[in-house]
């Protein structure tokens, strides 16, 4: 039994599916499979019963989960320590969504690497908020900055209030901020139907009874403002993204009324190291909700 094993068993259990823990932890499905019956061999006991297309932890499983974690977390003080004790040339890992790294770059970290200049700062980039959430569950990451809701597994801190707007092409005949109404019929690029992203919107539309077109249903960031520029849709997303679409050519528009999400910092219910726990207090401490 090794510490990846340990891994493999806790992102299984996470996912409840094979192919989820799998791309999570960036190895081929059949590999992780074979690492699990290997283990559950050595073991002599079953630890994950199959189930349709997932899995489901046993009772013996469940132990294991419970002290694999256990173990994960006690490899990770000791990470901790060793870290603690030199911290020059000591990284923190920081997974952040593009529309929010802009915030992350600009103001927290100057400040941060001002007060810990013997610390390296490395920004993980996730694509979106389930790809942070990742990020942190597998150790890639020691914090994460994404837009609550995050899994209860995690420990949220809450910083600010994003406000939400409206990124058009030019040239479109809209008042500025724009009423609800108005998205009523109109091409949106949108997230792909049944992800988490899409159905917030589909509540937010819901909440002010309105139907918009989707022109785009895509979970890639990169087509989005390139769809806008060329005319297709607009796209609702963050201000933290509007300087880039100013750069871009297009037009952003206030929301009326305006619609804020909750931007926190996450990590895993551990202790964190001490670099990771200074970050936060500064995040804590210049934030403004």
């Amino acid at each position: 039994m090794n510490l990846q094993q340990l891994r493999y068993v806790v992102a299984t259990a996470e996912h409840r599916t094979m192919t989820d823990a799998a791309r999570s932890l960036y190895i081929a499905q059949p590999a992780l499979s074979r690492a699990i019956r290997d283990l559950e061999r050595e073991l002599g006991m079953t630890l994950f019963a199959r189930s349709g297309r997932g899995v489901v932890v046993t009772a013996q499983g469940r132990r294991v989960v419970k002290l694999a974690r256990e173990a994960l977390d006690a490899v990770r003080e000791i990470e901790a320590l060793a870290t603690h004790s030199h911290t020059t040339g000591a990284e923190l890992r920081i997974a952040s969504t593009p529309s929010l790294e802009p915030g992350l770059a600009g103001r927290l970290l100057p400040a941060y690497v001002a007060e810990h200049p013997g610390i390296r700062v490395h920004i993980v980039r996730c694509d979106g908020r389930e790809s942070v959430v990742s990020a942190v569950r597998e150790q890639r990451a020691d914090l994460g900055l994404t837009d609550l809701p995050v899994p209860t597994d995690l420990i949220s801190h809450p910083l600010e209030r994003q406000e939400i707007v409206l990124i058009s092409p030019p040239g479109l005949d809209l008042p500025d901020p724009i009423p609800m109404n108005r998205l009523n019929g109109m091409r949106l690029v949108l997230p792909s139907p049944g992800s988490p992203r899409r159905k917030e919107f589909d509540q937010i539309f819901a909440t002010y009874g309105v139907r918009p077109i989707p022109a785009i249903e895509s979970d890639e960031r990169a087509r989005w403002l390139p769809a806008v520029r060329d005319g297709k849709a607009s796209l609702l997303w963050y201000r933290g993204m509007a300087e880039q679409a100013t750069r871009a050519g297009l037009v952003v528009r206030s929301l009326d009324p305006s619609v804020r999400k909750i931007i926190a910092i996450v990590h895993a219910r551990k202790r964190l190291p001490a670099m990771a726990q200074d970050f936060l207090t500064l995040a804590e401490g210049g934030s403004a909700a």
